[in-house]
């Protein structure tokens, strides 16, 4: 998908339609985008985001070295705890209630394991970002989170309004990434505007209509769903009865190429 819709658009995606790939022993992967071995032309991304993996790593499974290249990957742990290393000498254990920023630059190879002698997966999402910024020396950030009050966190940004936040630095202009939660039967707080939101869903249950007043219809998530979003689409969003948490990206322009 590459341009706005002519009309907004909350467009669901069931956790269950994700591809399921193994590419390794004790690795599991769904993937919301075309990926790898698989590639559907009309999913290959959506405005700046180019992947949303939802990784199960076995204890004593993970990736082996592999390289990246002009590629913003965020990674946020829901359960266990992953380990990373890289070419740069970056390295750092991600747990809940961290994030984790690595910035590929003009290259970088690295490896993610579920850290040694765990007794239990870890499992954790995994979201990659076109960057507005090419060939630049590869950065990594690790950061722990303190939800803010309103229920609105901003985990990491380009934009220039969010200079000197604490928010990891994307090298994409104009995005952002935050962390929505909202307590039982509440509301979610207003949420930014964007030409481009992709919400995941990682906890709890949500309901919304699909767009502002009587037209719009009732729509629900669980955990793993994911909703694509443009113009004032994705109403009156409210959590389920236990809660609700889902990672948001803010995106004002689209993937470009060349």
């Amino acid at each position: 998908m590459t341009d706005v819709p002519a009309r907004p658009r909350a467009d669901l995606r069931r956790a269950a339609e994700r591809y399921r790939s193994t590419p390794a022993e004790g690795v599991e992967t769904r993937h919301a985008f075309s990926f790898s071995g698989h590639y559907d032309p009309k999913n290959t991304h959506f405005g700046a985001l180019l992947a949303c993996n939802e990784e199960l790593l076995a204890p004593g499974g993970g990736f082996d070295e592999h390289k990246h290249r002009d590629t913003e990957i965020l990674t946020w742990v829901l359960e266990g705890a992953l380990a990373h290393r890289d070419s740069c000498g970056h390295g750092g254990v991600v747990r809940p209630g961290m994030v984790q920023h690595l910035s590929a630059g003009s290259g970088v190879t690295h490896t993610e394991r579920n850290v040694g002698g765990a007794e239990g997966p870890v499992r954790f999402v995994q979201m990659w970002l076109q960057p507005d910024v090419f060939d630049a020396p590869p950065a990594y950030g690790l950061r722990g989170v303190e939800r803010a009050a309103d229920g609105l966190t901003l985990l990491a940004s380009g934009l220039a309004r969010d200079t000197g936040t604490g928010a990891l630095r994307l090298r994409r202009g104009d995005a952002a990434l935050w962390l929505v939660t909202a307590g039982p039967w509440q509301p979610l707080p207003a949420l930014p505007t964007a030409a481009y939101r992709y919400a995941h869903l990682t906890a709890g249950s949500l309901g919304y209509r699909t767009v502002p007043g009587p037209q719009g219809g009732g729509r629900s998530m669980v955990p793993g769903d994911s909703v694509r979003i443009t113009g004032d689409a994705f109403a009156a969003p409210t959590a389920g009865e236990a809660g609700a948490e889902l990672l948001l990206w803010e995106m004002h322009t689209p993937v470009s190429y060349g």
